[in-house]
């Protein structure tokens, strides 16, 4: 006997919407793509994907959904999700589009070089409008070195409502912005403070019950991962284990709460035989705990982006600059400043430190 669709826990909203359709049971339900389903229930696509979610997995085995995902359906899926902008429409061309939300990525770089601003870009942009391209969504920002500056955001939230404002063009655009202004983007940004690793991993495990409270959130930024992990610690082994768990824990919140994890991290100098380069901290094993690492580096007076790690995108170098109202494209004046040869970009395999900025040699 096939289960009636008013016996699933959804949101009432959406289970009026599905059975006004005349999706009775999960049998009407099962076999449609998000797609059509959110456009036939007029519900979004989110929304359509968590009902398919549910109703496909069996009475007694919703731990084993995941498991029987086809490779169509993960495709689906992850289409459904969406992206967060960054603003730099090169960057978001190399990206793939932006930010992929149900992954986590990791953004190293110097001091001043740019993170921070990234960072509170793409959580004023998770929360543009959809009818704009955005996700309409809400961001939490954990902040453990005392960088994000409100101030800044105000900027960058009011670049963003202006940019939108400018570019509208029907009545379901001039709807939204009612509801997208300054003071809106601001209190839909949760912000965290947390002083020390101890207080960052009792704020992830914490994280799904917030996230579950808050079920429009589409990002989550730690900045930094790496500034709780790199001082005072002197159990090297302990911190990997500490840093492997928290790996595991952000992939999972990922994923199962449909969330872009972004991670920003520092750079440390690794001494040679016969030379020294900058990588990104915490140590070999850290780097393969992201979706996809994002380098930002400087060469000369110009910022640039390198996506160094993707599992769809291929490696990627674009020059980006930070404005008063974000951060945004360049124009190169001359061609010749974009890095031809690869061995140039910081991180990676280069002796230069950008502008000047120390390393840690003793973090590798």
């Amino acid at each position: 006997m096939q289960r009636d669709v008013a016996s699933f826990a959804f949101a009432p909203a959406v289970k009026v919407r599905l059975i006004s359709a005349g999706f009775l049971t999960a049998k009407d339900i099962r076999d449609l793509r998000p797609t059509e389903l959110s456009k036939e229930a007029g519900i979004s696509q989110q929304e359509a994907l968590e009902v398919l979610q549910e109703v496909r997995r069996g009475p007694t085995e919703h731990g084993a959904a995941e498991s029987r995902l086809t490779a169509l359906e993960l495709l689906e899926r992850e289409q459904a999700l969406g992206t967060v902008i960054t603003f730099c429409s090169a960057l978001d061309q190399a990206l793939g589009g932006g930010v992929p939300v149900g992954k986590t990525t990791e953004i190293c770089g110097a001091p001043g070089v740019g993170k921070t601003q990234l960072c509170i870009q793409l959580a004023v942009d998770a929360q543009i409008p959809g009818c704009f391209g955005g996700l309409g969504g809400q961001a939490v920002y954990i902040d453990t070195e005392g960088s994000f500056l409100v101030e800044r955001a105000v900027d960058v939230a009011t670049a963003a409502v202006q940019h939108c404002t400018l570019i509208t063009k029907d009545t379901e655009q001039r709807e939204a912005l009612q509801s997208f202004t300054v003071e809106t983007v601001l209190s839909q940004l949760f912000l965290f403070r947390c002083h020390d690793y101890v207080e960052l991993l009792a704020q992830t495990h914490l994280l799904p019950d917030f996230l579950s409270q808050h079920p429009k959130v589409r990002l989550v930024v730690i900045d930094s991962i790496a500034f709780p992990f790199r001082h005072s610690f002197e159990d090297l082994s302990l911190r990997t284990r500490l840093l492997n768990g928290l790996a595991q824990q952000l992939i999972q919140i990922a994923s199962q709460h449909s969330v872009a994890v972004v991670l920003t991290n520092q750079m440390t100098t690794r001494i040679g035989q016969n030379q020294s380069m900058l990588v990104p901290a915490l140590g070999e094993s850290w780097g393969h705990a992201a979706t996809q690492r994002l380098i930002l580096h400087w060469e000369g007076k110009h910022r640039f982006a390198s996506l160094y790690k993707s599992p769809s995108q291929r490696e990627a170098t674009v020059p980006y600059q930070i404005t008063p109202h974000g951060f945004r494209d360049v124009q190169l004046p001359d061609p010749s400043v974009t890095p031809a040869d690869p061995s140039l970009t910081p991180g990676l395999n280069s002796r230069k430190r950008p502008r000047g900025e120390e390393g840690d040699p003793s973090d590798v």
